[in-house]
């Protein structure tokens, strides 16, 4: 019977989770998650200067508001704890003394050393391929420091105790780390135990191909929510940065990206981040959630814009649902809904005060809108108007739509009129003669 499965993520908690950390932990969790196996998260906490509370935490909720839970670790307990580095000294004192019998380590100047042996070390690599460090010159290659004068231990040796403790199966990690797995592959044979398959993923750049900082736009995590992105959006996106389904598709949900992810679609080359891709694939998934589901995504940013939603919310949102990329767009799409009359964007007051005919033609409008018997067909009367008038329907949907809105574009026309009724759409229509004969 094959090994089950065992995959992990292992930040640092010295700030917010970067994209580059997400994608590595996504990839880890779709990797565990097709193949019926776990996906533990690993918190390497060793460097008591710089981790932080609220790092830790970032990490934390970051994971969670992308949906990638995981099956051991902090609060989900486990049979391979503790899962916090900062916690597992004596387990890396036990795994040092085996070294220290074998001879493999001696100390220098209080530190102590590994001591390679002295011969070329080939990995391979399920996605680089195969690759070898050449270690018989001790010039180019000294003997590595795993347990400094403090009595710390170095990352190299508690991430290759790590991960022959908690069983992994698999390390799926950032081709940084390419040059530091001879070194690993060393440390475990000298420990007398098999090593996890390696798998060492590209680096995400810039569109630019400059290498991707922490201050760039679209690195941390914590922005996408704040921006107004869908979680299944984001980790459509960040599944795209450096893996291919192999055909055109880029739309998945998450369980799709489940049934069609494998190491073989990992791309060899570094991906190139585009923002817009991102806010383009979110859009697609907003267009794909119901009308009520919107609805209740965007309630939090009106709420937090200020805005104080009304009864005619659910239809109110689904009116721009076509017509916004991100979730913090929704309030100010909507804000004309909620406001009292009508207030103008200035470049659509000025185009329209250059219509000579529209103060006449919404004038006969709001005449017409006043005779119709009921208001389920308030287009009828646009059309009935403008004919009246001797010009085309689509001469008075501008002016119209400028009435209303006060913009030059937005929700279809029919939803306007039919969410602020027919006494609002008069008085807006009204006001705006008023406004445009006063100018």
């Amino acid at each position: 019977m094959p090994t089950p499965v065992r995959t992990r993520f292992a930040p640092s908690p010295t700030g917010y989770l970067h994209v580059g950390g997400a994608r590595t932990a996504l990839f880890s969790w779709l990797f565990a998650r097709k193949n019926g196996g776990q996906f533990i998260l690993r918190v390497e906490d060793t460097d008591e200067a710089r981790n932080t509370e609220e790092a830790r935490n970032a990490i934390f909720s970051g994971l969670r508001w992308l949906g990638l839970d995981w099956d051991e670790g902090h609060e989900a307990d486990g049979d391979c704890g503790p899962y916090f580095q900062s916690e597992r000294q004596d387990i890396y004192t036990r795994w040092f003394q085996k070294l220290q019998d074998t001879g493999r380590v001696y100390e220098d100047d209080g530190a102590w050393r590994f001591r390679f042996e002295r011969k070329p070390i080939t990995m391979h690599d399920l996605v680089c391929g195969e690759v070898t460090i050449d270690y018989t010159d001790a010039s180019n290659t000294p003997d590595m420091v795993v347990r400094r004068s403090d009595g710390s231990f170095v990352f190299h040796f508690v991430n290759v105790v790590d991960d022959l403790e908690m069983k992994m199966t698999h390390v799926i990690r950032g081709e940084d780390h390419l040059m530091n797995t001879p070194k690993h592959l060393q440390l475990i044979e000298a420990l007398g135990e098999t090593p996890p398959a390696y798998a060492h993923i590209p680096l995400i750049m810039n569109a630019d191909g400059s290498k991707m900082s922490k201050r760039d736009k679209g690195a941390a995590v914590h922005e996408y929510p704040e921006r107004g992105f869908l979680p299944a959006a984001v980790v459509n996106f960040i599944a795209l940065l450096g893996w291919s389904p192999k055909d055109d598709s880029e739309l998945f949900p998450l369980s799709e990206l489940i049934d069609r992810f494998s190491l073989e679609g990992i791309n060899r080359s570094p991906s190139r981040f585009d923002w817009d891709k991102s806010m383009w694939l979110n859009q697609q998934h907003l267009l794909k959630l119901t009308p009520q589901a919107f609805a209740e995504a965007a309630l939090p940013y009106v709420r937090s814009a200020g805005l104080d939603p009304t009864d005619q919310f659910p239809a109110i949102a689904a009116s721009v649902q076509e017509k916004v990329q991100l979730l913090a767009e929704v309030p100010e799409a909507i804000r004309f809904y909620l406001r009292e009359g009508v207030e103008f964007d200035p470049a659509a007051l000025e185009k329209l005060a250059g219509n000579e005919s529209a103060p006449t033609l919404l004038a006969s409008l709001a005449t017409s809108f006043r005779a119709l018997p009921d208001w389920s067909s308030p287009k009828d009367a646009i059309a009935a108007t403008a004919t009246a008038a001797g010009a085309k329907p689509g001469q008075l949907m501008f002016p119209l739509r400028v009435a209303l809105s006060g913009k030059t574009g937005g929700p279809d026309l029919d939803a306007i009129l039919t969410i602020l009724g027919r006494d609002e759409s008069i008085r807006r229509i009204e006001q705006t003669v008023s406004t445009l004969q006063n100018a």
